[in-house]
């Protein structure tokens, strides 16, 4: 069985996961952001500390009782969250409060299209944790992402986002489609190329109202996420227009609008969450923290019609992902600092993927019983643990850019005019460049 490869994504959401011992979890629907009072930093009138730590989306430490089980290994040491509803808001306050030196958190969350801006121009004002964290217990691309160019380690890798393949084998056995998650990998293993192939034999003989995949703008992620260079290149220039992983995905993309293989649905939008529970998709391109969003939102009519394979092709892809950091203005940095090693640390890694589903980017918590063996009883009981570990192992180091998210952004949605609007690919790309261009300087 083909299944050997995988992000923030910016959205966060729980998933029920079991495995061989114990396990099972809600399924949960949080996303957040958050700041500090430079106020709850200080100790109180018996020499305790309180810890703020400020995030966005559903870091999973609350649903897993990490912060509980700390206070009872450190008595003197409360750890109070912060969190708000999304990461778009989130980061601008996040940048204010570093410029101002004022109102931040004792441990902050970065997602990763932010993280190399921050590493780039802010790094000055974080801890280096180099010396306090092995580095080396994560996947070797995830810890560049957080080390400047003289070395520093400005964050502590949370989770990631290894891409796979979710699909309906209802609706893929209606269509005279392979249904095994082995067949279905064999399938798409020559790439996205393959995946479009899959689609049109889809739309072939698909069940009335239903469509191949949810959004071609998914599947450029999907696409460009695989590529170790993607929007800019080594030296920061931004290279978005000659990137062969962008243009192969944008191509991918205007084939995909014209051939009305999606239903052509912004992710995360009402229209979306509308048709997974109609149950009007038939595959939607899953890093580890998407398979929670589909069982939320497809609800118990779909259970065990979802399954999870491979992402096309051979080259592993990561879509989504965060860090958590010290700023250096801290009243207590070097208890912060002992907090982000014991929250990234493999056991306790391990207990938010049992509690929520988000995957681990510590290597050692993949040998650990609740990563190894959790399955997903919603997803036909398919061995996400295997699968997600598998790609993790095997991701490329990708380029990052100070604006990857705003380029990502802003080319999703001219895709997503060519499939709404029908609006033509040469028009698109030249809106999208126009505005990119005009947002990065």
């Amino acid at each position: 069985m083909r299944i050997t490869r995988t992000g923030g994504g910016r959205s966060r959401r729980a998933a029920v996961l079991t495995t061989t011992s114990v396990l099972t979890a809600s399924a949960l629907l949080l996303t957040a952001c958050g700041g500090s009072d430079s106020d709850s930093d200080a100790k109180d009138s018996d020499g305790k500390i309180t810890l703020t730590v400020a995030d966005y989306g559903q870091f999973g430490y609350k649903e897993a009782g990490l912060f509980e089980k700390y206070h009872e290994l450190h008595p003197n040491i409360t750890v109070k969250e912060e969190t708000t509803a999304n990461e778009q808001d989130y980061y601008p306050k996040l940048l204010q409060q570093l410029n101002t030196g004022s109102g931040l958190g004792d441990v902050v969350g970065v997602e990763v299209a932010r993280v190399k801006e921050v590493v780039d121009t802010q790094a000055a004002k974080f801890v280096d944790l180099k010396d306090s964290i092995d580095v080396s217990q994560w996947v070797d691309w995830k810890a560049k992402q957080a080390t400047a160019a003289d070395g520093k380690v400005i964050g502590a890798g949370t989770d990631i986002g290894p891409m796979s393949l979710c699909y309906r084998r209802d609706l893929f056995e209606k269509a005279g489609l392979p249904t095994d998650r082995e067949e279905v990998a064999k399938a798409v293993a020559g790439g996205w190329e393959d995946y479009i192939k899959l689609g049109e034999q889809y739309k072939a003989k698909a069940a009335s109202g239903t469509y191949f995949m949810d959004s071609a703008s998914a599947m450029f992620n999907g696409v460009v996420s695989s590529s170790e260079q993607q929007y800019y290149d080594t030296d920061g220039n931004a290279i978005y227009k000659d990137s062969p992983g962008v243009k192969q995905g944008w191509d991918l993309a205007a084939e995909v609008a014209s051939k009305k293989l999606s239903q052509g649905l912004p992710q995360f939008q009402d229209s979306w969450e509308a048709a997974l529970r109609k149950g009007s998709v038939a595959t939607v391109v899953c890093p580890a923290w998407m398979a929670a969003q589909i069982e939320t939102y497809s609800g118990d009519d779909y259970k065990g019609k979802w399954d999870i394979t491979s992402a096309p092709g051979e080259t592993a892809a990561n879509w989504g992902g965060s860090f958590l950091t010290v700023p250096e203005s801290g009243d207590h940095t070097k208890e912060a600092t002992e907090l982000v090693k014991w929250l990234t640390a493999p056991e306790q890694q391990a207990a938010v993927f049992k509690a929520v589903g988000i995957f681990p980017s510590n290597q050692g918590a993949y040998e650990l019983p609740e990563v190894k063996n959790a399955t997903l009883p919603y997803f036909n009981d398919a061995p996400v643990g295997q699968i997600y570990a598998d790609e993790a192992k095997t991701i490329p180091v990708a380029v990052l850019g100070a604006k990857d998210g705003v380029i990502k952004d802003t080319i999703s949605t001219q895709i997503n005019n060519m499939e709404q609007r029908g609006t033509k690919p040469d028009e698109a790309w030249e809106a999208a460049t126009e505005t990119i261009d005009k947002a990065i300087g």
